[in-house]
């Protein structure tokens, strides 16, 4: 990194390490996110009479939750196959705050912010044998640092989009450094695998492992439990379209589509979960499905007679998939971008979503496999909808479709798992004593 740039990224850390001890504390994810760091290199420091210098331990890095759901695949083999290692987790986003607490690992919280001050303490505290980052996200700073300790540095499911922002100058120049830096990496795909060596990685060190996605959601497709609480309650013959993670702009395409899919399929349902449950926004829902006459309870009080059911709290969607003839992933009208489709293919579902979902590598090829379509418009909603929920044959043709693209997926973990190991254990002799 050149010293201007290297000026200049550094004085963003240490203002932002100010704005987290001076702003006050809120409910906006912003505020959120620094609150979380007052305090942060007192409790590295803390846990650090936990750190066993006889085990090797490997720390997994994932911003939010979609790539901590990468990561989990490989945290779960490691936990069962090598009880000898120890786990530390590290995220960046409040929103995977939840998720992050609920892993078998001995340390998780928040990363702290790209500092030369907090990378030292936290390579203090936790002194890992490996760092291992989930999907692209790397950290100049904390890299750097880390490789000058002999810290074996890896990346599992790499995922560079065609268009991605990282092929930038500035973005080149900040980060070309640390791609070079990894001691393995394991893309995604062939193209992936292409474009992280254009960032920097050493050719070398890149291998194709594939996304451990696919088998994180095959897996808890598999262990879903149908009689739950949750589930029993809304256990229905009634074609049901789950429409998971929305934004008002995907409602606003949906819910007008919606009296039209229920004329033509009277006793068709609609399970909605909102991407963000506030307030304002389930109460815009409850509002519209008033004025079309239908009933309406948020889950937990629904049951299989409820038209509309609206789920309030977040952590369900995935197991709410399992009840779907057909599903509908937001974020394809936002400009957030789209949500996974992968979960609810795995259920052999067929998946509709929005027309912003070029960045999307799973949203393009399931629909090139035939088990996914995009809709652009309430009358493409309409259409396809009536399709997947009205005509049995053409449901379970896009459904097997959606099934048979998540399987070739699968193998990703392992694969990863065997690279993790490669990090930890250089050794042959090593990998096979636990």
């Amino acid at each position: 990194m050149n010293p201007a740039l290297r000026l200049a990224y550094g004085a963003v850390g240490q203002l932002a390490r100010s704005a987290a001890a001076l702003t006050p504390a809120g409910e906006a994810k912003w505020r959120r996110s620094l609150a979380a760091r007052r305090g942060i290199r007192g409790r590295y420091a803390s846990w650090r009479r936990h750190r066993d210098p006889s085990r090797p331990l490997l720390w997994l890095h994932a911003p939010s939750v979609g790539e901590g759901l990468q990561a989990r695949v490989v945290i779960d083999l490691v936990r069962s196959r090598r009880p000898d290692v120890q786990l530390a987790y590290t995220f960046f986003s409040p929103s995977a705050e939840s998720f992050a607490r609920s892993l078998p690992v001995d340390f998780v919280d928040y990363l702290p912010f790209d500092t030369p001050g907090d990378a030292t303490a936290v390579l203090n505290a936790l002194r890992p044998t490996a760092l291992v980052f989930s999907k692209l996200d790397v950290w100049p700073v904390l890299v750097g640092k880390a490789s000058r300790r002999g810290v074996r540095l890896g990346l599992i499911s790499g995922t560079v989009s065609e268009v991605s922002s990282r092929e930038g100058l500035i973005a080149t120049a900040l980060l070309h450094e640390c791609y070079e830096a990894l001691n393995r990496v394991g893309a995604a795909s062939e193209a992936d695998a292409e474009r992280i060596v254009a960032l920097g990685a050493q050719p070398g060190h890149v291998v194709v492992t594939g996304d451990t996605r696919y088998d994180q959601v095959w897996n808890k497709a598999a262990s879903v439990n149908r009689d739950s609480e949750l589930l029993a309650p809304l256990a229905s013959t009634r074609p049901t379209l789950v429409a998971g993670s929305t934004w008002p702009s995907d409602e606003a395409v949906l819910l007008e589509a919606w009296p039209a899919v229920r004329r033509d399929i009277p006793d068709a349902r609609l399970i909605i979960a909102p991407h963000e449950p506030g307030a304002t926004h389930l109460a815009a829902v409850e509002d519209w499905a008033r004025a079309e006459g239908l009933s309406l309870a948020r889950v937990g009080s629904a049951d299989a007679t409820t038209d509309v059911v609206l789920v309030d709290r977040t952590g369900v969607l995935g197991d709410l998939y399992s009840l779907a003839t057909a599903a509908f992933v937001g974020g394809g009208f936002h400009g957030a971008g789209l949500h996974s489709v992968l979960e609810p293919a795995a259920f052999g579902v067929p998946v509709a979503f929005g027309p912003r979902h070029s960045n999307s590598r799973d949203a393009v090829l399931l629909h090139r496999s035939r088990g996914g379509d995009a809709v652009t418009t309430a009358d493409e909603t309409i259409e396809v909808l009536q399709q997947w929920l009205g005509d049995p044959a053409e449901r379970e043709a896009a459904g097997s479709a959606a099934r048979a693209f998540v399987q070739r997926g699968l193998g990703a973990g392992e694969r990863s798992y065997d690279l993790v190991m490669d990090l930890l254990f250089p050794s042959p002799v090593e990998r096979t004593t636990a």
